[in-house]
């Protein structure tokens, strides 16, 4: 964050300084164990946690001064709303960066793997901040520009929506001169009533641009590309049509990782993904158009490309165990992601020879469509050929599967049972855990792991013993 004294903030926020003028040196913190020498506190007050109970931890830990709603300890700076006052302090630090270069990202599927890639290949050139973890709300993406100083060149913010608007908050917010969507899927279509509207949530990134800003648009979907409507500035699509401005040919997978040649206006060059998935090419296409926009060299994609890395927990997760492959994909679930996962996993089982188990939670938030998505997946993973599907607490998957199915389809009410199931496992075989996070099936796939260890030792005992 850029060095500001605690009475300028108050002046930007709007709220009544107590205490010693201090200054702040560092970015600003939600939770007080991450405070620094020189940081600022927000004591925000949510649903379990209130911040103003953490403000001496904060200050133990070297936050030098507090925004809260109410009288603390030290040096505080009072507002009516914590969260109102974070988003103008981010503004007008954004605004006084003026060779800051702010990337918004939304999209139902995807931004945080895109985020991480992007992030990967910027700061490969230049200092560039990028959001950890899932910060894409309007606490998250103020924390995000709070972070640069005037020495950081790029700064990717995830944009996300619960409501209409939010994202056109965010947009006046950080003011970004980048414009990226992914793709419209079904993702929160329970909140939104309809995936137009979800389309119309999203599209406000692009309206919001400014015309010297750039809008990048996958193709994907049937909504995103119409989004170019709603820009006069300089527009890019990414797919893999003939028509896109940058997109990917002579798609293959290997070990479940896409190997394809990455086509753009300079030319064409090889990129070999380490990430797991398909799903994951138009990931690093629309990678690719932020970097192509910023002045990047293909080579310096694609060779960005072929060595990033995601570390976002529970996406994706391959553990390697003896003679079994487990995929945690726990993080979340949409009919999008859930079908993209489904895909890799039938991938790896052909590759490896053995058979495919896939362990499913609830996809929450799909509204009036959601026991005819839940059977739609069911239906897709019998026709992808997987041989054991795992329902937990979630029977809907198994509703229209056809009799004579080769799919084995084993309804569980809980993880408990599925683990009960996991037992079944061979040697050889490939596992899949997905489901929205709030199922916590990650907990099942780190129970496989353990029951799967455990029957690899008793193997080794009964051969050693034989």
């Amino acid at each position: 964050m850029i060095a500001m004294k605690a009475s300028e903030i108050a002046s930007v926020v709007q709220g009544q300084l107590h205490g010693d003028d201090v200054t702040v040196t560092q970015a600003a913190v939600i939770n007080s164990s991450e405070a620094t020498p020189g940081s600022l506190f927000l004591a925000i007050k949510g649903e379990r946690v209130d911040g103003h109970d953490f403000v001496a931890d904060a200050r133990s830990h070297g936050a030098v001064l507090t925004l809260s709603t109410h009288a603390v300890d030290g040096p505080h700076i009072v507002v009516a709303d914590v969260v109102v006052a974070l988003g103008k302090l981010a503004q007008h630090v954004r605004s006084n960066l003026l060779d800051l270069i702010v990337i918004g990202i939304t999209g139902s599927q995807g931004k945080t793997t895109t985020k991480e890639l992007l992030a990967a290949v910027l700061s490969s050139a230049a200092p560039t901040v990028a959001p950890k973890g899932n910060f894409n709300n309007e606490i998250g993406a103020p924390l995000s520009l709070l972070h640069c100083t005037a020495e950081t060149k790029y700064c990717i913010v995830e944009m996300g929506a619960r409501h209409k608007g939010d994202i056109a908050h965010l947009c006046s917010i950080a003011q970004p001169n980048i414009g990226l969507v992914l793709k419209v899927g079904t993702a929160h279509v329970g909140e939104f009533g309809s995936v137009a509207a979800i389309a119309e949530t999203k599209s406000e990134l692009i309206s919001s641009l400014s015309p010297e800003a750039t809008a990048i648009l996958g193709t994907y979907d049937e909504y995103t590309p119409k989004m170019a409507a709603l820009h006069k500035g300089k527009k890019i699509t990414f797919g893999e049509g003939s028509e896109c401005d940058i997109r990917a040919t002579d798609i293959e997978v290997r070990e479940g990782r896409a190997h394809f040649d990455l086509v753009t206006p300079e030319g064409r060059s090889a990129v070999g993904l380490r990430l797991v998935g398909l799903h994951q090419v138009a990931n690093a296409l629309a990678v690719a158009s932020v970097a192509t926009v910023l002045g990047f060299s293909l080579d310096q994609i694609a060779s960005g490309l072929s060595t990033a890395e995601s570390h976002a927990k529970w996406r994706m997760e391959i553990h390697e165990l003896p003679s079994l492959v487990l995929i945690n994909d726990a993080y979340n679930a949409s009919p999008e992601a859930m079908a993209a996962a489904l895909q890799t996993l039938v991938l790896f089982a052909q590759e490896r020879g053995g058979e495919s188990w896939a362990f499913v939670g609830k996809m929450n938030e799909l509204g009036e469509s959601s026991d005819a998505d839940h059977a739609g997946i069911g239906t897709l993973a019998s026709e992808l050929g997987i041989d054991h599907l795992v329902c937990i607490g979630a029977p809907q998957y198994g509703a229209k599967i056809a009799p004579g199915s080769a799919t084995t389809v084993h309804l569980c009410a809980d993880k408990a049972e599925a683990l009960t199931v996991a037992a079944h496992i061979n040697p050889g075989d490939v596992a899949l855990v997905k489901a929205s996070r709030s199922e916590k099936l990650e907990e099942l796939a780190d129970s496989i792991s353990a029951q799967w260890m455990h029957r690899i030792e008793e193997m080794k005992e009964s051969e050693e013993n034989a």
